[in-house]
């Protein structure tokens, strides 16, 4: 493959990468885990597919202690045309007039990691997780939406099915989706989702699901308005002090509550796209492997960055 030709849009966007994770199933931190033939991190395909399609600033949320680090990583790999922001995703980041974080011991979720972005973005902006591979068409299908639909209240969802998106070495966590005309009607967080005597299973509320219920891969199409209705539902997250100390607030909580407010329309973006994940140790061999083969038929250039 040629080395990476950046193409920019008449629309300038953005791709925040989530990468605040503990990694508590994984071992370690996953994000930085060297998977790719010459030890990249998982994210950084991410990154080269999203400039492929046209993006032009990069927006990471890490730890605190790993911003320096990610910074000093990334930029001299990156296009110099390309804007970085690493920002720390911190407890002590909440809304004014709320003190509950003293207690609290670990960040707030998806949610918060993302209003962690609020002060750096300024138009519409992709939403990934750091351990997750989307596949290159899924950022071409996110580009052309933001170009193709400039309305504020328009998100969109890139979904996948259930059926290839869970581990064979133990539960997953995922947010069942109901579409109807290829619009998001709800949206409901599942934690302990994995394959039980041939079915799909979630072990907490027991409900069974088919192979090819489109699930979100936290792969969002958002628009800067956001940061207000995440504000606003963290605020009364904050509230219930019992709950905010052991819970997290979760993107799609967010969405379902905009979508039910009637806010925004959630358009499902289809793709073919092949995902695949590190959810535990066990998963890095097949991990590693497709990457090497992806590399191998030339998708991706080896050094990723030449």
């Amino acid at each position: 493959m040629q080395k990476l030709i950046f193409t920019a849009m008449s629309t300038p966007m953005t791709l925040l990468i989530m990468a605040a994770g503990s990694g508590s199933r994984y071992g370690k931190l996953k994000q930085f885990d060297p998977l790719g033939p010459h030890g990249e991190f998982l994210m950084e395909f991410a990154m080269y597919d999203a400039l492929a399609a046209g993006f032009n600033h990069i927006v990471i949320i890490t730890k605190p202690d790993q911003v320096d680090f990610l910074s000093t990583y990334l930029k001299p790999r990156i296009p110099t045309t390309v804007s970085l922001s690493v920002l720390p995703q911190e407890i002590k980041d909440i809304p004014i007039n709320t003190e509950i974080w003293k207690r609290r011991k670990k960040p707030w979720g998806t949610a918060h990691a993302i209003w962690a972005a609020r002060n750096v973005i300024s138009n519409p902006f992709i939403v990934i997780n750091a351990d997750d591979f989307y596949g290159a068409a899924a950022f071409k299908k996110a580009a052309l939406f933001i170009q193709n639909n400039p309305r504020e209240d328009f998100f969109a969802l890139i979904a996948y099915s259930l059926q290839n998106t869970l581990s064979e070495n133990g539960t997953v966590s995922r947010g069942i989706c109901e579409i109807k005309n290829n619009v998001l009607i709800r949206i409901t967080e599942k934690q302990q989702l994995t394959q039980l005597n041939g079915t799909i299973t979630d072990l907490i509320s027991g409900e069974q699901y088919a192979g090819t219920t489109l699930v979100s891969m936290n792969f969002w199409i958002c628009r800067p308005s956001i940061f207000v209705p995440i504000e606003s539902e963290f605020i009364r997250f904050l509230q219930e002090e019992e709950s905010a100390l052991r819970e997290e607030l979760f993107i799609p909580t967010i969405i379902q509550h905009m979508v039910t407010t009637k806010q925004i329309q959630v358009k499902n973006e289809v793709t073919h796209s092949k995902w695949f994940g590190i959810t535990y140790e066990e998963d890095r061999l097949e991990a590693v492997t497709r990457l090497e083969a992806l590399c191998s038929n030339d998708s991706y250039p080896s050094p990723l960055w030449t």
